[in-house]
């Protein structure tokens, strides 16, 4: 795994770039700034790795572009130490985020194939979060409840036993919509049973999808 002064300086000059679309968040960009996106696509792949694009991964999942990164990891409004559940490891990219910026970090990921590349990646990377292979919609009931949860795929409507899994005063950043598009909403867990919604903008991301992929070798 090589960081070269090159890799450096695209980061660095992605990071403008984000900042320049509308990101305000210093923790964000550092944080940002400081992981290698590279490491977590393909070697032969490597020149796309500082665009500010989407880029597909296995299992037709795509490793999200960075500005959509930056802005949902901005909305969660995290605070060092914080436990944050995060629905969708993918390559585990959008983790190493969360994690260099000081969150206690859960993660799940539906296919094997992403939960085994992204655990060996983030181990080599030095960090430490708690990765599971298995269903995000009934996320992880055992570690709550969370101070934040991100879902990093597009939802129809909010899980309803994740929300239970939100502490109160608790924030869910979800992309809320039909697979055409969805609206990045931030859900605001005010009560037991009450929550406010503020919607972000539109996005378009790979469809969140209930169980854990059964075609692949458990």
């Amino acid at each position: 795994m090589i960081d070269s002064y090159k890799h450096k300086g695209l980061r660095k000059k992605l990071i403008r770039e984000i900042r320049k679309k509308g990101i305000k968040s210093e923790k964000v960009l550092e944080a940002m700034e400081k992981v290698p996106r590279h490491y977590f696509m393909e070697s032969g792949f490597g020149e796309f790795a500082y665009k500010d694009q989407a880029f597909p991964i296995a299992k037709g999942q795509t490793i999200s572009q960075p500005f959509t990164v930056a802005f949902q990891t901005e909305l969660l409004d995290l605070k060092k130490h914080e436990k944050v559940l995060e629905v969708g490891t993918g390559s585990g990219y959008q983790t190493a985020i969360l994690l260099e910026m000081g969150a206690k970090v859960y993660s799940i990921e539906r296919y094997r194939e992403l939960y085994l590349k992204a655990k060996k990646i983030l181990e080599e990377m030095g960090y430490q979060p708690y990765l599971f292979y298995g269903d995000g919609y009934k996320g992880q009931p055992t570690y709550a409840p969370y101070d934040k949860i991100l879902i990093t795929a597009g939802a129809s409507e909010i899980p309803r036993e994740l929300l239970d899994q939100l502490k109160v005063g608790g924030k869910m950043v979800v992309p809320l919509g039909s697979q055409l598009g969805q609206d990045m909403t931030v859900v605001e867990k005010t009560g037991p049973n009450d929550t406010k919604k503020h919607k972000h903008g539109s996005f378009i991301f790979v469809p969140l999808i209930r169980g854990k992929d059964s075609n692949e070798n458990n």
